[in-house]
């Protein structure tokens, strides 16, 4: 025996209506859920530190400043007290510090002074080098100068001589060639 279902039985609007009334209502908690759980455990932290900081109240009073007649930077003279005693150490603290800046400054620039000082008297002493070397090659060429110019005056004055020879020589039969006469 065959057992026929009844078409629609778990198709009936009803049921489809309900359980995507399910389904958005777990989607809906599902986004919706965690932060409301954050900001509910936020609320309660608050209110536990009100309800602890009341037990406080007694001991210690609320510091009242009124930031709304105060400019932005600025805080209230109840709220912020001085001690005279640390306002001093610090001020003699901050002077300490600030006069070894300045020696550790000033012995630093004296250090790089001397540093300065000592390159530019190697760089007079490399100069000094530098134009003795360039005197001496000048004195060099100045000589090499004189002797070239008494050379090229002792060449014209053997070229007249030879050119002398040669025209004596050619006078009394000298021919130019190779001889014959061995």
């Amino acid at each position: 025996m065959a057992v026929h279902q009844q078409p629609g039985g778990l198709c009936k609007p009803g049921v489809i209506k309900f359980v995507t009334a399910v389904l958005g209502l777990g989607l809906i908690g599902y986004i919706l859920g965690p932060p409301l759980y954050w900001h509910l455990t936020e609320g309660l932290a608050a209110i536990g530190h009100d309800v602890s900081s009341s037990s406080t109240a007694a001991t210690c009073p609320p510091c009242v400043c009124d930031c709304s007649s105060q400019p932005l930077l600025s805080m209230p003279e109840d709220c912020v007290k001085h001690d005279m005693d640390v306002s001093e150490d610090m001020e003699k603290n901050f002077a300490e510090l600030l006069s070894e800046e300045l020696k550790l400054r000033e012995a630093e620039a004296l250090e790089n002074q001397r540093k300065a000082d000592m390159a530019l008297l190697e760089a007079k002493k490399m100069a000094s080098q530098y134009q003795k070397e360039a005197d001496k090659c000048n004195s060099g060429m100045e000589t090499c100068e004189e002797a070239r110019e008494k050379s090229e005056a002792a060449l014209v004055a053997q070229k007249r001589l030879t050119a002398m020879w040669e025209l004596r020589a050619r006078q009394r039969g000298w021919k130019e060639g190779p001889s014959k006469s061995r």
